[in-house]
């Protein structure tokens, strides 16, 4: 139960490292408006590195590294949230796509 536990901790710590990173993106890419922007970003990037260091100890690496691709699919949403980036059908098909993917990881990594 305890390595259950573990696994599911890793991988709720890997998706917060995934968000992190990927708004740390978002504040390098608005950087040119105020340079207090960068500086959040690197925070935000900083955070999201030591989210996924951490995420690592607590599950096997080949299902904890794997469901940081779901950093795509949160730079999508944001940039078309936060910057009206057009998404296309094929983006959102990749998007079911990984969101598969990683709910299949996740799910083969619980198991064992």
């Amino acid at each position: 139960m305890e390595k259950k536990n573990n696994m599911t901790l890793g991988i709720t710590l890997i998706i917060l490292s995934a968000v992190c990173t990927s708004f740390g993106q978002l504040f390098w890419k608005i950087s040119s408006i105020n340079i207090l922007y960068l500086l959040i970003g690197f925070f935000l990037y900083g955070i999201g590195a030591l989210l996924m260091i951490v995420a690592l100890k607590f599950g096997q690496l080949s299902v904890i590294q794997p469901l940081m691709c779901v950093s795509y699919v949160f730079a999508l949403i944001i940039g078309y949230i936060f910057l009206g980036e057009v998404v296309s059908p094929m983006e959102l098909i990749g998007i079911v796509i990984i969101i598969a993917g990683v709910i299949s990881i996740a799910r083969g990594g619980k198991n064992e």
